[in-house]
Formats: structure tokens, sequence, C-alpha cells
């Protein structure tokens, strides 16, 4: 079966082509791309549209044709698990817009476009459905309920494709059952955001009902005082403002005047790079080690992500401070990326995995669509 996947940014449309076999339990990439799209504004999909029109000249030039499609959508909402598109999940994607304006407009403009071109079954894939199941304990915010009731103000947790996917994958590496490991899962991208897993589900994560909070990340603030926002409009700061203040010109950026990993490694030494990076770890540290006692111990840690997959230095800064746990890394191997990082003999296995966000999408697609097709 081919399974389309679909990432549709603001600026760009992410797309893969997959062949996932139920009975060989193959899964094999045959195509891969990314288009630039023009902005869309107030719902005109345009821009898409030319986006899919390259799609589809792709898929006929590689004599390709798929059975299902399956579309990334940030904020899933009240929608907890992978489902077939129809018009009540579009109503449920639209209102979505307004708790994740940055995403799940584009996410929705992508789908729209995409009826246009494909009548094949399409899928939504959410990123808040791993976390779908948070106890209480960890998704209620100490505000009073009927607020949070009118509103539906809860955390819901994001990047949940790519927690669920290195979390089975590290499991299959390690040759362990998922659902009978404690796991912590560190997606380190320009957003970031760790995820406690208990036997197999996600029970504690650092973003909320937004992907504001948590970690500090490339663009964004993560955790801080509220009363902030309040001082902010205080001092003549719109909503808007406020709103692009905190999710593109905070973080490291905001610190050290860059967002970029590899540049801010290599200025280290510099004492205000070398801050905005002693920042971005202890957090890290903060919300891992919260997480390690949460779960009352931890068999795995996985680092995923662009930074979490390519930097060593990070990932040496952040495992450092639980050597008292009894977790050693092999320097040797952290340096070289390798899949296990941790030595033989470290009491918890830590582990590099590679995300692949869109091979995850087409297996949930393949558990919704696989039987009729």
């Amino acid at each position: 079966m081919n399974i389309l996947t679909i990432n549709a940014g603001s600026s760009t449309v992410k797309y893969a082509v997959f062949s996932l076999d139920q009975k060989k339990k193959t899964e094999e990439q045959l195509l891969g791309g990314l288009i630039e799209v023009p902005p869309a504004k107030d719902g005109n999909t345009a821009g898409y549209d030319l986006a899919f029109k390259h799609i589809m000249q792709d898929l006929e030039k590689n004599d390709l044709t798929v059975q299902a499609v399956a579309h990334r959508v940030v904020h899933g909402n009240s929608l907890t698990h992978s489902v077939l598109i129809n018009k009540h999940v579009i109503m449920v994607i639209k209102h979505a817009c307004h708790i994740a304006p940055l995403h799940d407009p584009h996410n929705l403009q992508g789908i729209l476009a995409c009826q246009k071109f494909l009548k094949c079954p399409q899928v939504a894939v959410f990123d808040t459905s791993f976390h779908a199941g948070l106890p209480a304990k960890a998704s209620t915010y100490a505000l009073p309920l009927w607020l949070s009731k009118k509103y539906g103000w809860k955390r819901y947790g994001f990047h949940g494709i790519s927690h669920e996917y290195v979390a089975h994958e590290a499991c299959k590496l390690l040759k362990k059952s998922f659902s009978s490991v404690k796991m912590v899962t560190c997606h380190l991208g320009n957003g970031a955001s760790l995820a406690a897993i208990d036997h197999g589900k996600s029970v504690d994560t650092s973003m909320g009902f937004t992907p504001l909070e948590g970690l500090v990340m490339g663009t964004r603030s993560g955790d801080l005082d509220p009363a902030l926002v309040c001082l902010l409009i205080e001092k003549g700061f719109r909503e808007p403002a406020v709103y692009d203040l905190l999710n593109n010109q905070c973080g490291l950026k905001g610190l050290a005047g860059t967002n970029d990993m590899r540049e801010l490694i290599s200025r280290k030494d510099q004492k205000a790079v070398r801050n905005a990076l002693d920042v971005y770890v202890y957090r890290i540290v903060k919300y891992l080690g919260a997480y390690i006692a949460s779960l009352n111990g931890v068999d795995v840690i996985v680092f995923t992500a662009g930074v979490g997959e390519h930097c060593a230095w990070v990932r040496q800064e952040v495992m450092k401070q639980f050597g008292y746990l009894g977790i050693k890394i092999d320097g040797k191997k952290n340096a070289q990326n390798a899949r296990v990082i941790s030595t033989p003999e470290s009491k918890v296995k830590v582990c590099v995995i590679p995300t692949n966000e869109a091979l995850m999408m087409a297996r949930e697609t393949m558990k919704l669509v696989g039987k009729r097709c």
C-alpha cells in the first residue's frame, strides 16, 4: 500500500511516499521532497494548490499511485487519535486554529488543497494524540475549574508523532517491549519537548496548551512567570506583539542573537553565548530529572530531532548531571552520534534515534485504512 504523507507549513510543504506491506512487514520510502509555497491568507489555498500540482507531477513522473494520504496536524483539540478526514474533522481543525495559529491554519490549507487533487482516503495524524491520555495530575492547570471547562484549557502536549516513533524504535533497537519500559524521550530541535513514557503511555510532557510551554527553545521562551505577560501589556505591547515576542524572539535567539546551535557551539567560549547554552541545558536537565522522579526511575533515555541527533556537546552536558544514577556515556560513541551512546555498564540505556514523523504518520494511516485497500 502506497501512502502519501503531507506536512504543510507556513512556507513549505514536505511530502513523502511510503510503501507499507502488513503481511511482509516491510516499509520503504519511495519518494520525498519539499516545496516552497507563497504565504496564504484568509483560507486561500492558492499557494498550496501549486504545491500539490508539483506533487502530482512528481508522482506521475515516478509512475506512482497512492491509496491514502496522511496529513500532519499539530493540534487535535478534542480529537484524541488519528482519524479519517470528513466534514466534522475539518470543523474541529478549524476550531483549533485559534489555539495553534502558527500551525493548524496551514495544516488545514494543505488538507483542503490536497482534497482537490486526490479522492482517496485522507487521514489526520495529530501531534497531540500520543499525549491524549495524560493523567489529570499532569494535564490540569491550577485555574478555576469553570474557566478550564468553559475554554478547554489543559495541557495537550506536542511532538507526539516524534516521541512515539523514537520510543518504538529505541525499543526495537534494544530488543525491549514498548509496554514494559520506563522512558524519557527528548525531542530537541528548534522546537523542543520532553515526554515521560510509562509502559507505552505518555504520562507527562513539557509542552502544554500550546507549544510555548516548557523548555528553552530556538526562538520560544518556554516556561516563564505569567505576570511578565501582564507587564508586557502594561508596557504597551499589544496581544499580537506579545505572542510574536514569546514565540519568535525569545529562547536562544533572544539570549544569544541566534538560534543556530552549530554557531552557538562554535562561540561557546563567549560569555553571553555560554550563558544562553547554560540556561538551555539547565532547563532540559530540570525537566529530565523531574520526569525520572515522576516515573520512579527510568530504563531508557532517547535523544532525537536536529539538536538531539547531531549535537554531542548538548547530550554530554545534559547527561553528565545524571552520573549519580549510574548513567555512563561513552564519549567516543557520543561524538559519533551512535545509536547507543551509553556504556555497557550504564544503569540506563541512552540512545540517539533519528526521528521520522512521516513514517509514523504512514503507519498510523495504514492502521486506519489498510483493510479497506
